[in-house]
C-alpha cells in the first residue's frame, strides 16, 4: 500500500493532466497534484504551453478572489 497524501480534489483550475496513481491512470487539475507530479509536468512541457498554463492559474485565482471578495492582507 502506498503511503502517498493525495491534495484534495477540488478540480478548481481546469487544467488537467493525466497521472498514474495506484497504477491506474486518472485525470486531476494542477492543483490537485502532488508536488512530485507538479514537477514531473514542470520539467515536461515547453515553455509555451507553461506560459497558458500560469495565466490559466492567475485567471482562476483572480476569479476565486473576486468572488469571495478575498484580499491578502499582509
Amino acid at each position: 500500500m502506498s503511503d502517498i497524501q493525495y491534495p484534495a480534489e477540488r478540480n478548481l483550475d481546469g487544467v488537467y493532466f493525466r497521472v498514474v496513481r495506484g497504477g491506474k491512470s486518472v485525470t486531476r487539475c494542477f492543483t490537485d497534484l502532488t508536488v512530485g507530479e507538479q514537477n514531473n509536468i514542470l520539467d515536461k512541457y515547453e515553455k509555451e504551453s507553461l506560459y497558458r498554463m500560469c495565466k490559466i492559474l492567475a485567471d482562476t485565482l483572480r476569479g476565486i478572489g473576486d468572488q469571495f471578495d478575498i484580499i491578502n492582507q499582509e
